[in-house]
């Protein structure tokens, strides 16, 4: 009983931004765990690149090459996949850019570029999804927030701008399509050793930093959010509506 909690067997699930980093451990977890995995990017050759990593390790799984910031796009991408494919079950909601720069020096076109991939991206993925998973009254999402959802830092405006309105985003399609059998929850990762973080992690000074900060002391590793997302993924997080949940080695539990 405990193990078919979380298994996915039969399911379908689309993971935005997957042809690396967080986006691709949470694609081949959710794999392990049974589903069939949707992968998507802007980036076709990257995509397949992807679906041959998995395929070495024996994991099947489909490709979905759009790009998150047009609406259109999006819409067309999705009812591809499910005329392909069949209903789509899971959405991981993870496409996301980072762009690192002085407030009072940050060009409007950097502050739209990230929140144009950060929050309209996800809020179009949510949508083109969600209105399907409400006809059918099921389906599960899990946004990928973060840390900085809850948290400030200097030089990450957009990012943390974005990352917080996600949080609120998660909540209120909580309050609209729980009552439809739809579960809309977020996975908050803290900082991870990834495509996106390679400058600090190998920044000897923010390194020491942030091992004093966190309280578990080292980096995260991508294969530690997978447990979190096949959760919120599966029956087993059936009446579970609205919640975020932080896989961050405990940064934002302590001052």
């Amino acid at each position: 009983m405990s193990r078919a909690l979380f298994d996915l067997t039969g399911r379908l699930a689309l993971v935005t931004g997957s042809s690396q980093g967080i986006g691709y451990a949470l694609a081949r977890g959710l794999a392990e765990a049974g589903a069939v995995v949707v992968l998507n990017g802007r980036d076709p050759t990257k995509l397949v690149a992807a679906q041959a990593r998995l395929a070495e390790v024996g994991i099947a799984s489909e490709t979905a090459a759009f790009d998150v910031t047009d609406p259109k796009a999006v819409e067309a991408g999705i009812a591809a996949i499910e005329a392909a494919h069949g209903p789509l079950h899971i959405l991981v909601a993870n496409a996301g850019i980072m762009r690192r720069m002085p407030s009072v020096e940050m060009p409007p076109e950097t502050w739209r570029e990230v929140l144009a991939t950060n929050l309209d991206g996800v809020w179009y993925c949510c949508q083109a999804a969600g209105k399907r998973m409400v006809a059918r009254g099921k389906g599960k999402i899990v946004t990928i927030c973060s840390v900085q959802s809850e948290l400030g830092r200097p030089t990450i405006a957009p990012y943390a701008a974005s990352k917080g309105a996600l949080r609120m985003l998660t909540r209120t399609l909580c309050a609209e399509w729980a009552r439809h059998g739809v579960n809309v929850n977020g996975v908050a990762p803290g900082y991870y050793d990834t495509e996106l973080t390679g400058a600090l992690v190998n920044n000897a000074e923010f390194t020491d930093w942030l091992c004093k900060r966190v309280p578990a002391g080292r980096w995260g590793k991508v294969e530690e959010l997978v447990g979190a997302t096949v959760f919120l993924a599966a029956p087993a997080s059936d009446f579970v509506h609205g919640h975020l949940l932080y896989v961050d080695g405990g940064m934002t539990a302590v001052v």
